[in-house]
């Protein structure tokens, strides 16, 4: 008879219990955890209510302790009604060295009622800044997570979270510091500032306060800035063009960049669009309308050194509250001077040479910066070329090749061979495309041979020029490719002027600079310059030899447009490849001046070297700087017979192509 196969298990039985599965791995399956009695259960409800006592006593003491942040933040804030005040922003006075003034800034020009202004200006502003504006209390929740969703796609932060109440807040009563503190009490602040005010007073406090850009505070200060007009009468282009400005006021100011800005209103447009402010017809109405920005004269010549004051400011004062009054080391005739000089120059001969741009500077040989001009003309592009432009120096660079081959044992009549040659497979040309042979270091020096100055970069060690270079004050990034003895590493023309400094001082080391002293509307004084003290960077022997070859250049070589009538100087022409880039840099032992010329967008100027265009300006400008000033010795150069020989000197025509050295040894000798 067969077995009978065991019935299957049930899924569950009768009473409801789950199959036991059987435990495959050789254990026996853990018995099942039987369930608590009524009396166990009992037992463990103490040690519950405990647990939730705890808790509750937690939670209590967070809100005790954020309603006590709150009580002590609230009682740290002033009256509400000081806030309603024209509580204006630090004035600040930019004075020249001989006391003119040469710009105020921070000025607020009247406080502007809201409902005096343009009902699609303050619209602009909450459609870009803070669209749910009028339905929150101050902090956005809705806006907090949009914004994190956003930057958190981007990869970045692209949109801040801050209401305008947050803003107000943080203008109001707190520091730009980005931390958690910090943003715990801006938070708090804003949701007071709602509780004290209506929504339009928070908007009307807001655009009366904020910083527009180009040193203005307010909404009426930066209509008047940039406008020529009131805000109570701008147009919904420009209302668009200030509410884009608030995302970043000094990227977006028109007085810095025309073509952002624009860009700027197009975006403020499309959002007053989303918002429901504007229909799409009306806001294609309103860029196709031009900006009509204010005309910014520049006749002073005072705008370029006046934003770099106010950029240099905050490093030398940091934050500080109240008037400020600035004393800089500009002179003022000589900045006027310098910026005629630089536009005559190119209006009059720089379209036939294919050149439309420039920058000059003059520094006085402890760096105080005597003149400052970034551009052609600040109301057509306020980008300042002589601080933020780097541009390859060609050969003015050489002064660090020919400076470290003598201080590694070359002498300005050492010999060298000007002939073919050729570096990692690279080989340049001079640029007469002829070679001479034989020649000493100074006439190559003056004659700008390139075939010497790569073969004694090559010699002395490319590093080693580079650390020469930088000893003297260049901090753009240098590469150490065969043809950076020719100037091919770019460079900004204020650091390669103060780079030559030292050759004008006797071989100090300077920082330029152009605050001198700053006080505060009582006078007191919070800053004053007391030099680099950098110490000597040059010894003098290497400065008098330089010196000599210097001077060459400009009595015999490729500087000889530049020399001046009634002073000793040294200098150095220079020309990139192409002719994109030309310059003179040169001194006496009382100013030391650079000129650059070329284009923006780096095409080719039309047969211009450093010894033309460039050393015709630094000529006429050197010449307003010297007058009245002493004819001295270049440093190194000094002697007891120096005063007298040069007061022998003779008139400029009658010079000889002699080196200096040789020409003072002549007069000694009454030759």
């Amino acid at each position: 008879m067969a077995a009978r196969r065991k019935p299957k298990p049930a899924a569950k039985s009768a009473k409801g219990k789950e199959r036991v599965e059987p435990h495959f791995g050789g254990k026996r399956a853990p018995a099942r955890k039987p369930r608590k009695t009524q009396a166990q259960r009992n037992t463990d409800r103490p040690f519950r209510r405990a647990v939730l006592r705890v808790l509750f006593m937690a939670c209590a003491w967070v809100v005790l302790m954020l309603g006590g942040a709150f009580l002590y933040f609230v009682a740290r804030l002033p009256d509400p009604i000081l806030l309603t005040l024209d509580d204006r922003p630090p004035n600040l006075t930019i004075l020249a060295s001989d006391g003119t003034v040469l710009a105020e800034r921070g000025l607020r020009r009247g406080y502007v009622r809201l409902d005096r202004l343009p009902p699609y200006l303050p619209r602009a502003v909450i459609a870009t800044e803070d669209r749910r504006f009028y339905n929150h209390l101050g902090v956005d929740p809705v806006g907090l997570v949009r914004a994190g969703m956003r930057n958190l796609a981007a990869g970045s932060v692209v949109q801040g979270g801050s209401t305008i109440t947050q803003q107000l807040a943080k203008n109001l009563f707190l520091s730009p510091d980005r931390t958690f503190a910090r943003k715990l009490e801006e938070a708090i602040y804003a949701i007071w500032l709602e509780r004290r005010f209506t929504k339009d007073e928070i908007l009307e406090l807001y655009l009366n306060r904020v910083y527009f850009g180009g040193g203005t505070y307010g909404v009426e200060a930066a209509a008047r800035r940039y406008f020529g007009r009131s805000a109570r009468s701008v147009t919904l282009t420009q209302a668009a063009l200030l509410a884009g400005l608030l995302k970043a006021p000094s990227r977006y100011a028109p007085t810095r960049n025309v073509e952002l800005a624009t860009t700027r209103v197009d975006i403020v447009l499309d959002n007053m669009v989303e918002a429901g402010f504007l229909s799409s017809a009306e806001a294609e109405a309103a860029a196709a309308e031009p900006l009509r920005l204010r005309t910014f004269s520049d006749e002073t010549g005072y705008p370029y050194a006046v934003d770099w004051v106010a950029e240099t400011l905050p490093e030398v004062v940091g934050n500080t509250e109240g008037d400020l009054i600035v004393e800089t080391t500009i002179d003022a005739g000589l900045q006027r001077a310098a910026q005629l000089t630089l536009r005559q120059t190119l209006d009059t001969e720089g379209k036939a040479l294919d050149v439309s741009e420039g920058a000059v500077v003059v520094l006085d040989t402890s760096g105080g910066i005597k003149a400052l001009i970034g551009g052609r003309s600040y109301r057509t592009s306020p980008f300042d070329r002589a601080v933020k432009a780097l541009r390859q120096p060609g050969s003015a660079f050489k002064p660090f090749v020919y400076l470290t081959a003598l201080e590694s044992g070359y002498t300005p009549d050492s010999i060298a061979d000007d002939a073919p040659v050729a570096v990692d497979g690279w080989s340049p040309k001079n640029h007469t495309g002829t070679y001479r042979g034989a020649v000493t270091l100074r006439d190559s020096f003056a004659q700008s041979i390139n075939t010497v100055a790569v073969k004694l970069a090559d010699d002395v060690g490319r590093g080693n020029v580079v650390s020469t270079a930088r000893r003297l004050g260049i901090r753009s990034e240098l590469h150490d490719r065969p043809s950076l003895a020719l100037g091919t590493a770019e460079v900004t023309p204020l650091e390669l002027v103060a780079a030559y400094v030292p050759f004008a001082n006797g071989g100090d080391g300077i920082t330029p600079h152009i605050v001198a002293r700053v006080r505060n509307g009582d006078g007191k004084l919070l800053y004053e310059y007391k030099g680099a003290k950098l110490g000597r960077v040059v010894d003098q022997s290497y400065v008098a030899e330089m010196n000599d070859m210097m001077n060459a250049t400009m009595v015999s070589g490729t500087g000889r447009q530049a020399a001046l009538p009634d002073q000793i100087a040294g200098g150095k022409t220079g020309t990139s490849q192409g002719s994109r880039d030309a310059w003179f840099v040169g001194y006496t032992a009382h100013y030391v001046g650079g000129v650059w010329v070329g284009n923006d967008d780096g095409s080719k100027m039309r047969n211009v070297t450093g010894g033309t265009l460039p050393a015709h300006i630094w000529h006429d400008i050197m010449v307003y700087a010297h007058e009245g000033k002493q004819p001295l010795a270049l440093p190194g150069t000094r002697s007891p017979w120096l005063e007298e020989a040069s007061s022998r000197w003779p008139a400029p025509t009658e010079r000889t192509n002699a080196p200096l050295y040789r020409r003072m040894i002549d007069l000694l000798s009454g030759g």
